[in-house]
């Protein structure tokens, strides 16, 4: 098959190995394709992504507060490297557009 041929019938980001970019236009689409590609991946990110980041914490006077880094365990980092990645995956799959007004909503919080 030539590149061509892909091209007009498989599109340009018809991979198993390669993120669909949103660019504002089809979203349902995007959606459905980056489920499946994350799920296919990397369940536990999925996870991640669904239910919010694991943040590791302590219990200080009945309440629990995020531990500074220098306290973490092996699982506390292994949990953030996972959220890291979540959030990586989500980043690469957006458009110049979109990734610069999703990165100004991540820097506000």
């Amino acid at each position: 098959m030539t590149s061509t041929f892909m091209s007009i019938f498989l599109g340009e980001s018809q991979s198993i190995n390669r993120l669909s970019y949103f660019n504002d236009a089809n979203y349902s689409y995007w959606k459905t394709r980056m489920t499946l590609f994350i799920q296919a991946n990397n369940y536990a990110m999925w996870d991640i992504i669904m239910d919010g980041p694991t943040i590791p914490q302590k219990k200080e006077s009945k309440i629990f507060v995020p531990k500074s880094n220098n306290k973490w365990n092996d699982e506390d980092r292994k949990n953030m490297q996972q959220n890291a990645k979540a959030m990586h995956t989500l980043f690469c799959a957006l458009g110049p557009d979109e990734y610069s007004k999703f990165f100004f909503l991540f820097k506000r919080q």
